[in-house]
């Protein structure tokens, strides 16, 4: 039998919610889900990562930048660099590492 997953769009926009869909050894896969005006505090990711907006749109701040992204749009971001985000719009994205 084949299990289908609905967290992505189970995924509620309450300030500012993850879920990991994945992980093993080599891979991990967050599903975020970022209410309007909600931050996703300073931090840092152990690997190099990419992430891919589904829908809605953020303010990305990495090494004094901003960089606005919208659905279906993915931005890749080494590792070890402190970065947040916020939400312009009710938002959710995958973070791939």
């Amino acid at each position: 039998m084949i299990a289908i997953d609905n967290t992505i769009a189970q995924q509620t926009f309450k300030e500012l919610q993850i879920q990991q869909l994945v992980k093993t050894p080599t891979l991990e896969i967050l599903s975020i889900s970022l209410a309007e005006k909600s931050i996703f505090p300073k931090h840092i990711s152990p690997k190099d990562a990419h992430l891919i907006v589904l829908e809605g749109s953020i303010d990305f701040h990495i090494e004094n930048q901003i960089i606005k992204l919208t659905a279906q749009q993915h931005f890749g971001f080494s590792k070890e660099v402190e970065h947040w985000v916020s939400a312009i719009e009710d938002t959710k994205f995958l973070i791939i590492r």
